[in-house]
């Protein structure tokens, strides 16, 4: 093998080297493909920006209805209210109404799962539920 050839070689080796260990993953899909989010999840950054676009509206839970979502009001509604189950985080009520495995599904009216939510709530809550 010539030297071009092993310097060449080289540095596709050390390229891919960087490459890989530069690489994260941020989700994981289970067999039936629902995303399972594998990084920290945060209530104001991730959670708070879908609640505030498909659930705290007018006539929902931005006061109406219980948990309140609305930004300031989410996490003490949530953790206070009954809805989270840090022990059992896939029975968290929750997540049963947002994953349909409680009626009615939510967000009433919107597509199925909006941004993941139903991702990030499972990871929020087995995260520990934090008010972060």
């Amino acid at each position: 093998m010539s030297k071009n050839k092993i310097i060449i070689s080289f540095l596709i080796i050390a390229t891919l080297s960087v490459t890989v260990t530069g690489c994260y993953k941020t989700t994981t899909l289970l067999e039936n493909n629902s995303p399972v989010i594998t990084t920290t999840v945060s209530l104001s950054k991730d959670l708070q920006p879908i609640f505030t676009a498909h659930c705290a509206l007018s006539g929902c839970h931005n006061g109406s209805i219980s948990p309140n979502l609305s930004s300031g009001n989410a996490y003490n509604s949530l953790s206070n209210g009954g809805f989270l189950n840090t022990g059992s985080p896939a029975n968290s009520v929750v997540y049963l109404w947002l994953s349909g495995k409680e009626s009615a599904t939510m967000p009433l009216g919107a597509a199925p799962n909006p941004g993941n939510i139903e991702g990030y709530i499972l990871a929020w809550i087995t995260q520990g539920a934090h008010n972060n």
